[in-house]
């Protein structure tokens, strides 16, 4: 860190979000901590004592967001690369990836992310004679939006060898469960280190500019590799930056302790996703007569949640459809049998996605102490009863997901993210989608989605002393450039009350649909700047 963090810096002149004082004008950061947050006129009193005084023109300040669910270094390459999340066709995509290939005759491989043919008129990926062609026959990994597919050339599935006798491989269908994981190991091993910390710098700045201050990085050896792990973690202690806390997505919990993992968990795969249709269902696809694929049972989940909580690490797992969510639920049920409710509820184990709950798994994640992490942009990408979801479940059932007004009910902790690239990085648009979900219903404040963005994901950490601008929490905050600030419900109406003493709830900015999102001015973590716009 550098000598910044042990300065006094007061901030003063603009809106402070603060549980400590909802009229809160004015802050005070000292070595890396708030140190007091009030008034205007209080504030007075501390400008002469102090090293740095910031008048904040009328700017918003508020906790930094944590995103509690991202993909470091997938989503740099996503950032500097071939990028087919905005491609409106298969032949737009086609163009996009020919151009990209003959922009870049010096790489080794070509990588690239975001395609979904749902969205095509085609309603089709792109074949591997097609890829071959568009490449000149170079080695080309191209993941679906989901990550759980991938469409590759010839060349990339020569580089591993027996990838044809693997679960997943189906000549002509793009690659799931372990052909992926094969071929995506061999794309990766074939960056070099330059491209792969290039990425990851280009993600962290990505994030700071967002007012992002903590990313939980979610890796696995079927998900990146051990030095791109490493790698990030050993960037994060050397460049200022956001936070990045490790998740490492193996059964070998002294694996993941090793590599200084806060957890054996993350993307933990119980099974796959809804668009690739691998995410593990009671009852068939309704486009597709299959019901996904399941990765653990209840007997698999209850050891390792028994190891992590014996050994003091987090436990964790991707779950999406409802079989996976149910094996998870039985196999924690059974931990907390052998080992006592109270250490799995301190535990803070987690569940990344949770999208297929019913009543009863919602009750026995309040029970179990498990935390929610789930991203509300999946249901703004894919919700609705037009949408992805109702294609592959139908419409009664695409309708139950992602309940997140049940889940604050019954008391189950949130902690939102992005699980980008799969959805971009976009802290405010994500506390939007989860205030205008598609399904009415499982709408909730924004005060509470900004909560979930903020606080939940130190509290899906273990940290309770963080992620709200009170004196003795960690200086990680955000200014924002943002119009009026509102108290709004999950039912649309927006209460004004930013003026009215008698509300005591600090207000936000107003994210109805339609209207700009904040703009973020500066992010600071531990008292260090990591981001200032230019030109502010």
């Amino acid at each position: 860190m550098s000598a910044y963090e042990h300065r006094t810096v007061l901030l003063r002149g603009g809106e402070v979000h603060s549980p400590a004082d909802p009229f809160a004008t004015a802050m005070v950061v000292e070595r890396g901590h708030i140190a007091w947050v009030g008034s205007e006129g209080a504030a007075d009193a501390f400008a002469s004592g102090v090293d740095e005084v910031m008048d904040l023109e009328g700017a918003l300040v508020t906790p930094a967001f944590v995103d509690a669910h991202v993909h470091t270094t997938a989503t740099g390459l996503a950032l500097t690369g071939l990028d087919l999340s905005a491609a409106a066709s298969l032949a737009d995509a086609a163009e996009r990836i020919r151009s990209y290939a003959a922009a870049r005759p010096a790489d080794r491989i070509l990588i690239g992310h975001g395609w979904d043919a749902a969205r095509w008129p085609e309603r089709r990926p792109l074949t591997r004679t097609e890829l071959d062609e568009l490449t000149g026959g170079r080695p080309l990994y191209l993941t679906r939006i989901d990550v759980h597919s991938a469409v590759v050339t010839t060349a990339l599935l020569d580089l591993v060898p027996g990838v044809r006798e693997l679960t997943g491989f189906h000549d002509g269908q793009p690659l799931t469960g372990d052909a992926h994981h094969a071929v995506r190991a061999a794309a990766y091993a074939a960056l070099s280190p330059r491209q792969r910390t290039e990425a990851q710098r280009a993600a962290r700045d990505h994030a700071a500019s967002l007012g992002i201050g903590t990313l939980h990085e979610c890796g696995g050896p079927e998900i990146s590799s051990e030095d791109d792990f490493t790698g990030l973690m050993d960037l994060a202690r050397s460049e200022p930056g956001p936070r990045i806390v490790g998740y490492w997505a193996d059964l070998d919990i002294d694996r993941a302790r090793a590599l200084g993992a806060l957890g054996a968990a993350g993307d933990l795969f119980a099974d796959g996703s809804l668009g690739s249709h691998t995410a593990c269902l009671h009852q068939p696809y309704a486009d597709r007569a299959v019901a996904g694929v399941a990765h653990l049972d209840a007997a698999a989940v209850a050891a390792h949640v028994v190891a992590c909580t014996e050994a003091g690490l987090q436990a964790g797992f991707h779950a999406i459809g409802d079989a996976a969510v149910d094996a998870v639920v039985e196999g924690v049920r059974a931990a907390s049998e052998k080992l006592g409710l109270a250490r799995i509820r301190s535990a803070r184990h987690r569940v990344e996605h949770a999208e297929m709950l019913t009543p009863e798994s919602i009750a026995a994640f309040a029970e179990l102490g498990l935390t929610a992490s789930v991203q509300p942009a999946f249901d703004a990408y894919w919700g609705g009863d037009e949408g992805m979801y109702a294609d592959r479940l139908g419409v009664e059932r695409a309708r139950t997901l992602n309940p997140y007004a049940a889940l604050l009910r019954a008391g189950v902790p949130l902690a939102f993210g992005s699980d980008s690239p799969v959805t971009p990085l976009d802290p405010w648009g994500t506390v939007r989608a989860a205030a205008f979900h598609r399904t009415p219903e499982h709408r909730i404040s924004v005060r509470a989605a900004f909560a979930a963005h903020t606080r939940g994901g130190w509290r899906a950490v273990g940290r309770d002393d963080a992620g709200t601008l009170v004196p003795g929490a960690p200086a990680d905050y955000a200014i924002w450039r943002t119009g009026e600030l509102v108290v709004q419900a999950p039912d649309d109406r927006v209460a004004r009350w930013s003026t009215d003493p008698r509300s005591g709830t600090p207000g936000l900015p107003d994210l109805s649909p339609g209207r700009d999102l904040p703009v973020c001015l500066r992010t600071v973590v531990f008292g260090q700047t990591v981001f200032v716009r230019p030109n502010e």
